[in-house]
């Protein structure tokens, strides 16, 4: 096996253990890349959603909002970013953390990056979804105590 090789299967297999969700859309918002992370939140697997859009698989995606967010980092090909406390997830995940499990779901902070093709045109945006509910538990309880 070639060290090439060798390296992507080993980044694979960080990608897919990464305690971050990695999703990755094209422009017509169509789901390219689902990592285990959005397998094991979402319940759905990467297969079941590849090639699937997006606002059809999860409805309660504020549409307009994420398309202004995102239309930006294509036109741009610049990053953005979203805290849980301007918008409080991306899609809505069950807490699951023991700790902070008095949480109603996920708080995600979110990070959009642009990816180019060899021309430098950008065609795709991956989604970073960071799990942000003990942050906004702690920020949330301190200021109602």
């Amino acid at each position: 096996m070639t060290m090439e090789i060798r390296e992507f299967h080993w980044l694979m297999n960080i990608v897919q253990n990464l305690d971050v969700g990695l999703v990755v859309l094209d422009k017509a918002y169509r789901i390219q890349v689902w990592n285990g992370f959005m397998e094991s939140h979402s319940g759905r697997l990467a297969s079941e959603v590849r090639d699937q859009g997006l606002f059809e698989l999860f409805p309660d995606v504020d549409k307009a909002w994420f398309e202004r967010k995102a239309n930006m980092v294509f036109k741009l090909n610049n990053r953005a970013f979203s805290t849980w406390e301007q918008r409080p997830y991306l899609l809505r995940f069950s807490n699951y953390r023991p700790i902070t499990g008095s949480a109603p779901y996920m708080y995600q902070n979110l990070t959009l990056v642009p990816l180019a093709d060899f021309t430098g045109e950008v065609t795709h945006l991956a989604i970073m979804i960071y799990d942000a509910t003990d942050e906004a538990m702690l920020i949330t309880n301190q200021r109602q105590g």
